[in-house]
């Protein structure tokens, strides 16, 4: 009976562990699972913008359009995304473009919370390591 409750009591320890909210399956703060769901949200809502793997559409994004408005940036850690802290990441999600002088319309009523994080997953996904490691810095900081 003492082994019988060990070995329950090993396999219990060891899923826990498995299902812990802080272990990853990327070696980064979001699993593999979050990154797919927020590439199905981001082909469907952000990639007519940013392009479907985030590369972004302009030949030139740091070059206004003839209204003065520059064209939606890469996401996927060619441009400024990875300059800015999970924070600004969000409130760029939630509020869109427009408190920056942006043309992004916001979708925080479009998605929730997890579904906001799923969609930094999935781009910061495409990000080589030096830059995530880069973002990680700046993120520590704020």
């Amino acid at each position: 009976m003492r082994k019988a409750i060990k070995v329950v009591s090993l396999l219990a320890l060891l899923l826990l562990i498995a299902c812990s909210e802080t272990q990853t399956d990327t070696g980064r703060w979001y699993t593999k699972a979050q990154a797919e769901a927020g590439k199905t949200l981001f082909e469907a809502n952000c990639g007519m913008c940013h392009g479907r793997r985030a590369q972004g559409l302009a030949e030139n994004w740091k070059k206004p359009d003839a209204n003065g408005h520059y064209p939606p940036p890469p996401l996927n850690g060619t441009a400024h995304a990875w300059h800015h802290p999970m924070e600004t990441l969000l409130a760029t999600i939630e509020n869109g473009g427009a408190p920056v002088g942006g043309v992004m319309p916001a979708f925080g009523d479009k998605f929730n919370k997890e579904q906001k994080l799923a969609l930094v997953a999935y781009f910061q996904s495409l990000w080589p390591d030096d830059i995530y490691q880069q973002w990680r810095e700046i993120d520590d900081r704020n």
